[in-house]
């Protein structure tokens, strides 16, 4: 027997992935690993290139977040009787041009890699 230790991100991956699935996580695992080992080359290359991309998806979520306070500090001022610069404006929706492109970008690739 074996034990596998993961940050709380990395265990909600897995067990929404084994939810998606229909099996238990300790399945999931046990699968996923044997997969693996049958074709380990191609195995490695691909887990590489899926937690890139996982990461790129964090990383953007971490972007979207700080998108909304920004947002929320605008409505603020708007709902106080301000008037946000263009040069905030233009900023804000930049960033959620980024950050969108950045999550459109790492779901491409996973689902090529899938």
């Amino acid at each position: 027997m074996c034990s596998v230790r993961l940050n709380d991100d990395e265990y909600a991956l897995v067990a929404i992935a084994a939810k998606a699935v229909g099996v238990t996580v300790a399945s999931f695992f046990a699968k996923a690993a044997l997969n693996a080992a049958h074709d380990p080359q191609t195995s490695a290359a691909a887990i590489a290139g899926r937690r890139e991309a996982v990461i790129e998806l964090f990383t953007a979520r971490r972007h979207l977040g700080q998108i909304g306070n920004n947002l929320n500090q605008l409505t603020r001022a708007v709902n106080s009787g301000g008037r946000p610069t263009d040069i905030q404006l233009d900023a804000v929706l930049d960033s959620v041009r980024q950050a969108s492109a950045r999550v459109q970008d790492a779901t491409d690739q996973l689902l090529d890699d899938g």
